[in-house]
């Protein structure tokens, strides 16, 4: 008996992105000796040929939750690894030309505050997407963190700059074989704006956030150079976009 989704449709179209959103499940990873669990949002699709009237939900779900077990015995290195796990795992289940696996999710990063060291938490959202067509593997790694500026338009006019809570967007893309690291990407953000935010600051943290901002103004055009400039200069043969 042929499958419904094998049959050919009414109107002869090919798809390029067909799938699935807003999926949940757990996943591990083993990054150079520390273990790491998230619980991203998955998005994963593929495209359709215009001779077949839909895909197979069920196969997809089922390349994602058997690379999922395969990692809970043997933990993967990054989540770009458990992405192209999940593809090559679909190849076999289902036919397609290009495929696309992307992972959201809020990643932690330990920081010390600026003046007393005390250990604080930092989210940021994150995600992680790996590509397949006909040239193979690859892979985009995307943050958004949130910082402060002053402006150094204020400062220059009256001596007295405004400050505002700014969002950066970095996102790089690499060849999957590529060592790109979330927490690295996240620095880079974090080191262009004037000063950087921190979950927890008492007072003479507050202080020297304050007396960082007020030295070091910029325009939210600097900082978008200055993300521009440390990813070009730590992330090489990589395509970079900042926002």
């Amino acid at each position: 008996m042929t499958d419904t989704q094998d049959t050919k449709p009414d109107v002869l179209r090919n798809l390029e992105r067909v799938g699935i959103v807003n999926l949940k499940t757990l996943i591990e990873t083993n990054w150079k000796g520390s273990n790491y669990r998230f619980a991203p949002d998955i998005e994963i699709t593929i495209d359709l040929e215009k001779d077949r009237k839909g895909i197979h939900m069920s196969r997809l779900i089922e390349s994602i939750t058997e690379s999922v077990e395969e990692e809970t015995r043997d933990p993967a290195k990054s989540i770009e690894e458990i992405e192209k796990k999940i593809l090559e795992n679909l190849s076999r289940k289902h036919p397609y030309n290009s495929g696309e696996v992307k992972m959201v999710l809020d990643f932690f990063v330990e920081r010390q505050t600026p003046k007393t060291g005390k250990p604080t938490l930092e989210a940021h959202k994150a995600a992680v997407i790996v590509s397949k067509d006909e040239e193979g593997f690859s892979k985009r790694l995307w943050v958004r963190v949130l910082g402060n500026t002053s402006c150094p338009h204020s400062t220059q006019t009256c001596g007295k700059p405004h400050i505002q809570r700014a969002i950066g967007e970095l996102t790089v893309e690499a060849t999957i074989d590529s060592e790109i690291n979330l927490e690295d990407m996240i620095t880079v953000v974090e080191e262009s704006f004037s000063s950087p935010v921190y979950t927890l600051l008492k007072t003479s943290d507050e202080v020297k956030v304050v007396e960082k901002m007020y030295a070091n103004p910029k325009f939210v055009e600097d900082v978008v150079r200055g993300m521009l400039e440390k990813s070009q200069k730590r992330f090489k043969n990589c395509k970079i976009k900042a926002k």
